[in-house]
């Protein structure tokens, strides 16, 4: 039994850890704070997005990813909904050593001197490394991106990803667009 409850208590702490990098995050990029970045990610971590904006390998390439994002934002607050977590990979020593997850939140941001509002969700693959967890891969997505002033409009539009000046399609929900959704139903049926 001591056994047992030794492992349950490691993946509750290893949880916590995880939902903690997250929130980690949100405050870097709210701070700014670039040289924060290989405590969120690993070395040869992947930034992408669904939307195919962004697609940087490697701490320097997202590095450079976040500054050229920064360059165009002004004040943010991101807030997190929550994190689904599923680990996936396991030591011989029983400790999980690799998870996906799924975090969703809204962001506030104002961008090239337009408020704006964000609806997004986070596909991540998470790594125990010797430092801790970090975020191994990450694919942003929207449901919604768009200057506050015209969300009520944008929302009943397939095309609600404005961050760039031109209407794009939304990244999901996945169903309006017939996308993949296995990884849920991989979640909703445990």
């Amino acid at each position: 039994m001591t056994a047992d409850l030794d492992a349950r208590i490691r993946r509750l702490e290893d949880r916590q850890a995880i939902t903690d990098l997250v929130l980690l995050y949100f405050h870097v990029m709210d701070e700014r704070e670039l040289g924060a970045l290989p405590r969120l990610f690993t070395d040869d971590a992947h930034l992408g997005s669904g939307d195919g904006v962004f697609d940087a390998t490697g701490l320097t390439a997202i590095t450079e990813t976040y500054q050229g994002r920064f360059d165009a934002l002004g004040p943010t607050f991101h807030y997190s909904h929550g994190t689904l977590v599923e680990f996936d990979a396991v030591e011989p020593d029983g400790n999980p050593s690799a998870a996906t997850g799924t975090t969703t939140g809204h962001a506030e941001v104002v961008r090239n001197g337009t408020p704006m509002i964000v609806g997004l969700r986070y596909r991540d693959r998470y790594r125990r490394t010797g430092v801790g967890w970090r975020i191994a891969d990450r694919v942003m997505s929207y449901c919604y991106y768009t200057p506050a002033d015209q969300y009520v409009a944008v929302m009943s539009s397939d095309e609600r990803n404005l961050a760039y000046g031109d209407p794009r399609p939304a990244d999901w929900p996945s169903v309006l667009a017939g996308g993949d959704l296995s990884w849920l139903r991989s979640l909703a049926t445990r």
